[in-house]
């Protein structure tokens, strides 16, 4: 059966659907921190970025269809998101993107990997894509902006308290300084607002395969952003999702990994 969740409000009350068992899951010690990942299923390897204040198991819709499409998933859980760790320092796309690569170098991760990156997660694989191309087969990047022009006005509504809810619930169970959600969110919010601030120079040099993924309903992102930055990337596709909004994985999970995982086929295409 379809799940269609628009409102959030199973999302709110329940999470993502529960992970699988991982088959593997740990801890990379890396530059002042502790980040933490698992990885599940066989085949060519997908790396799932989370958005800003979430956590790896917000992508559980989607970790069961790349398993059952013969992907394996690998979930990161972002400095200081989840049940990773983070030192004093302000929060940087950049310091988060290095983190990646350092489970990446963990793992043994040497041939191409797909990236799928939402929101906060998509910036990150966006400057992936940029500094380490040869190690990255395709980067799908769903609701996110390159720089803060990208941005709408915030008009918060339902939907969007029951995620930051949801967000809020998590953070206290998962995090190892469950009391600091306020100041978390304080740090990662000033990054949002002042980064990322790629130029149109610095979108043309990217050369891995892009899809930039918007939805209808997007509650942060201008769709005329999301075209320029289709515009911008060297043959990059422009993928509409109708009739969701920002939170598209969880809201209807089905539209969104058909999306996914036809992008995936075409930039891994060895796989079944």
């Amino acid at each position: 059966m379809e799940i269609i969740d628009d409102e959030l409000i199973n999302f709110e009350a329940h999470g993502a659907a529960p992970l699988p068992i991982a088959d593997e899951q740990g801890y990379v010690e890396r530059d002042g921190a502790r980040i933490w990942y698992s990885t599940y299923g066989s085949g060519e390897p997908v790396i799932l970025l989370h958005g800003g204040f979430g956590h790896g198991g917000n992508w559980g819709y989607q970790v069961s269809a790349l398993i059952a499409n013969g992907y394996q998933a690998i979930l990161i859980d972002s400095r200081g998101h989840g049940r990773s760790t983070r030192d004093a320092r302000p929060y940087t796309y950049d310091l988060m993107a290095s983190d990646v690569l350092a489970v990446m170098d963990a793992l043994h991760l040497e041939r191409p990997t797909g990236v799928v990156g939402w929101s906060d997660g998509a910036c990150i694989a966006m400057i992936l894509a940029a500094k380490a191309p040869a190690r990255f087969a395709g980067i799908f990047f769903f609701g996110c902006n390159m720089d803060p022009s990208g941005l709408k006005p915030l008009e918060p509504n339902p939907t969007m308290h029951r995620c930051f809810s949801r967000h809020m619930q998590d953070y206290a169970e998962l995090s190892p300084t469950p009391d600091e959600f306020n100041e978390f969110v304080e740090a990662v919010s000033l990054m949002e607002k002042t980064q990322p601030n790629y130029s149109e120079h610095d979108l043309a040099q990217i050369t891995v395969p892009v899809s930039i993924v918007q939805s209808e309903h997007d509650e942060f992102i201008r769709h005329e952003h999301a075209e320029y930055l289709a515009r911008s990337i060297p043959n990059a596709e422009l993928v509409l999702l109708n009739d969701v909004s920002h939170f598209a994985p969880l809201q209807r999970p089905e539209q969104f990994n058909t999306a996914m995982l036809a992008f995936l086929r075409r930039v891994l295409p060895q796989t079944r």
